[in-house]
C-alpha cells in the first residue's frame, strides 16, 4: 500500500525544517567559537557566554540529527544479526523495527517532556546567561515526538523508508549485501 501524499510531504517538510534548523545551529555554534577565539587572542580574554551559547547550538545539532539520520537511512546499528533470520522474513521484521522504533523514540518524548516541564515549574536558569533552560530543553521531546511519528510511517507505509546507508559508505551498502563469490 503507497503511502498517502500527505504524509510523503510531511515527511519531507519536517525533514528540511530540520535541516535548515541544524545548519543554522552549527552556524551560530562556529561563529560563537570563531569570535570567542578571535577576541581570546586580541585581548588576552574569551567571551564569558560563547561556551553555553555553543553548548546550546551544539545540543540542538545533536538532538535534531537525529531526525536527519533517521531520514536518510544514516543510523548506526549492529548489523551482527542481519542473517540470523531468513531474508524472506526481512519485510516484516523491518516493519516491526520501525514500530518499535517509533515506540521507544515515543517514550523518550514522554520522559523528555517531564524533564521539561519540571525545569519549567523551578524556572531553572543558566549560571552564565541566566536565561531559562526549558526552552533548549523543548528540543527533546519536539525531536524524539517527531522521530517517533517519523518511524511510524515508515513502519506501516515501508516504501517511505530511505535505503540504508552502509557504515563509512557514502553511497549506501544494502543490509543484506553479500561478498562476492559467497552464496546464501
Amino acid at each position: 500500500m503507497p503511502a498517502p501524499t500527505p504524509v510523503r510531504r510531511a515527511l519531507e517538510f519536517v525533514r528540511n525544517a530540520e535541516l535548515a534548523i541544524t545548519c543554522a545551529a552549527f552556524a551560530i555554534l562556529a561563529a560563537v567559537i570563531f569570535a570567542d577565539v578571535l577576541v581570546r587572542e586580541f585581548t588576552g580574554s574569551g567571551l564569558s557566554w560563547a561556551r553555553q551559547i555553543g553548548v546550546y547550538a551544539n545540543v540542538v545539532v545533536t538532538i535534531v540529527g537525529i531526525g536527519l539520520a533517521s531520514a536518510g537511512g544514516t543510523h548506526l546499528r549492529p548489523r551482527f544479526t542481519d542473517r540470523w533470520l531468513p531474508a524472506a522474513w526481512d519485510p516484516w521484521l523491518t516493519r516491526a523495527a520501525e514500530l518499535l522504533t517509533a515506540l521507544f523514540c515515543l517514550a523518550f518524548a514522554w520522559l523528555a517532556l517531564g524533564v521539561v516541564r519540571e525545569t519549567y515549574e523551578l524556572d531553572e536558569r543558566s549560571v552564565v546567561l541566566r536565561l531559562v533552560v526549558w526552552p533548549i530543553q523543548s528540543v527533546l521531546p519536539i525531536a524524539f515526538l517527531l522521530a517517533a511519528l517519523r518511524h511510524a510511517c515508515y513502519g506501516v507505509w515501508p516504501a517511505l523508508r530511505p535505503a540504508e546507508q552502509g557504515e563509512g559508505d557514502p553511497h549506501g551498502e544494502p543490509a543484506r549485501s553479500q561478498p562476492a563469490g559467497e552464496a546464501r
